[in-house]
């Protein structure tokens, strides 16, 4: 196939027409928030009430202001490397592929998941906007960018440059390249040999890999120097989580436990707490876990009930606790408990540091005060989740998170920009790993007497899971550094999170098809992708709470 299957698009400069379409549908987002802001609004002021009963606008605003600016960062992504002469084919067609598909969602309706769409009438805005944020460029790319030609050429050079390697080049930097394929080759060493026994078996990752990932730096990787750490940034977390999760989703997110441990502590803790507590996680001496959610709160933390009494030099835990991963294994829990019950809502939580002894399978917890059962679960396997009963489990009185009762909603809270966007790597990478695992069985099984990625709807699954699995990177990317250049990026980290997720479950459900019959036995590694994909749209904010809380600070003026 030669490149002049791709010479509609390529004729015209895409980069340059992806930053203007990238300027009109900014307008069109901002027409868009106007008009539900005005269905949501009373006397002048957002209103919680509306916003409840106008959930499909104001989580369809969120949706179109993340494909506004998915639009952004794919020209962002392409301007960068054309400045520095990294630009080539394979790139100019995921932006060219991007862009146009995304663009077409936006006028014809963006998948909030496969049964709701968000249309442009259901926003609020009238056809005389809609006409006038269809410019030519969008026209143009509309027309010339996600074409069968333009697929058929991506899947081309994907196959003529081997399909185990990263789409296109990731824009990163030397140094986060090095890191890559230094965490590229203990995965496919240590972990991908071994991922899909670990799962049928509902096995722990064996300790092994967990001191082959301390070694690495893995759990020190953004904690500063003076600790233990490496100092590194964000962005460094999203390639490690990345291509971690891409070997096995269990082992990109062992790094989640020791990230959202040392960040509360950093942020929240006393100068003791800090000097005792974060060598030992840097170095993956102690392994933390997080104990947060209880069986009937859910997201709705205010409602939390395990309480936290002080007697003396102790606090006593009694209460409930579910979905906590890696309790057994774990030597310290961040606990989310009620210390003042008269205080409502979220004024009267704390969070604690509470040590335990490691378990095993035979004695799951041998602490005084701690019990604990299992719960089987279709994917995310590898450290196991737990439900756990307190019953005046003891935590030393020193063990209170910066040492202030009241504080553990706000100190939980600075966490959550993380999370989310560690939660988006994670989802890239379990992308990448089905974009992996659909193109080698494509490549493989032969049907009629050719390869099934001859035939053009199994192609055209693979260019989508390609570009797609490209947008998710870069707005991952772009909210990391964000967060490393302190700005506030709760918008940006949601986006990244809500859209990865989405675009994890597309790319397994794509790679499963293409395996046919085969996709669901479970001997084939794709049926391990396909639940552990299912996990990322529900952990650290289910898709829905995750919109609500971008269009709530969209709505409420975020820049």
């Amino acid at each position: 196939m030669s490149r002049s299957a791709t010479a509609a698009v390529l004729q015209h400069d895409v980069v340059d027409l992806a930053q203007s379409a990238s300027s009109a549908v900014a307008k069109l987002a901002a027409e868009a928030t106007s008009a539900v802001r005005a269905k949501v609004s009373e006397n002048g002021r957002v209103s919680n009430a509306l916003v409840d009963r106008e959930q499909h606008a104001a989580h369809g605003l969120a949706w179109l202001c993340t494909y506004a600016e998915s639009i952004r960062e794919l020209a962002a992504y392409g301007e960068r490397l054309k400045a520095e002469g990294r630009f080539g084919e394979t790139e100019e067609l995921l932006v060219a592929i991007g862009v146009g598909e995304y663009l077409a969602q936006i006028f014809g309706g963006i998948p909030m998941n496969q049964g709701e769409f968000v249309r442009l009438a259901d926003l609020g805005i009238g056809a005389g906007a809609v006409a006038a944020a269809r410019t030519p460029v969008v026209e143009t790319l509309i027309a010339t960018g996600n074409t069968p030609a333009n697929r058929a050429r991506l899947v081309h050079l994907i196959r003529s440059t081997q399909g185990s390697a990263t789409v296109g080049d990731p824009g990163l930097d030397e140094t986060m390249e090095a890191i890559r394929e230094e965490m590229r080759k203990f995965a496919a060493a240590e972990v991908e040999p071994h991922a899909h026994e670990w799962h049928l078996k509902n096995e722990y990752i064996p300790l092994e890999v967990v001191n082959g990932l301390a070694e690495l730096g893995v759990f020190g990787l953004t904690l500063p120097e003076e600790f233990g750490g490496m100092g590194l940034g964000k962005v460094s977390m999203c390639v490690v989580s990345e291509e971690l999760s891409r070997a096995y989703i269990g082992v990109g997110s062992l790094g989640t436990r020791s990230e959202i441990a040392a960040e509360l502590i950093i942020c929240g803790g006393t100068e003791e707490q800090k000097a005792h507590w974060l060598p030992k996680i840097a170095s993956g001496e102690i392994l933390p876990t997080a104990v947060f959610t209880e069986p009937n709160t859910g997201s709705d933390l205010a409602s939390l009930k395990t309480r936290a009494v002080r007697e003396g030099d102790v606090y006593k835990v009694t209460g409930n606790k579910t979905w906590i991963t890696h309790p057994v294994r774990a030597d310290l829990m961040t606990m989310l408990v009620r210390t003042d019950p008269n205080q409502p809502g979220y004024k009267g939580l704390s969070i604690l540091l509470g040590e335990k002894p490691r378990g095993t399978d035979e004695n799951p917890f041998p602490a005084q005060g701690m019990t604990g059962g299992e719960i089987e679960v279709l994917g995310y396997r590898g450290m196991k989740e737990y439900e756990l009963a307190f019953d005046a489990f003891e935590v030393p009185a020193a063990n209170l998170l910066g040492g202030v009762e009241g504080q553990g909603f706000k100190q939980l809270m600075q966490t959550f920009e993380s999370a989310r966007i560690q939660t988006a790597a994670r989802a890239v990478g379990v992308a990448q790993s089905a974009l992996d695992i659909g193109l080698r069985y494509a490549e493989e099984r032969i049907q009629f007497g050719k390869p099934l990625a001859d035939f053009p709807r199994v192609a055209d699954k693979i260019a989508m899971m390609a570009v797609e699995v490209n947008i998710a990177r870069q707005l991952t990317y772009f909210s990391a550094r964000a967060k490393d250049a302190d700005k506030r990026c709760d918008v940006e980290a949601g986006m990244a999170k809500l859209l990865g997720a989405r675009v994890a479950w597309a790319a397994a459900d794509n790679a499963l098809q293409i395996h046919g019959g085969n996709g669901f036995a479970l001997e084939y590694q794709i049926s391990r992708v396909l639940c552990d994909a299912r996990i990322l749209n529900i952990f650290e904010g289910a898709a829905e709470i995750q919109a609500q809380v971008i269009a709530r600070r969209i709505l409420d003026g975020a820049n």
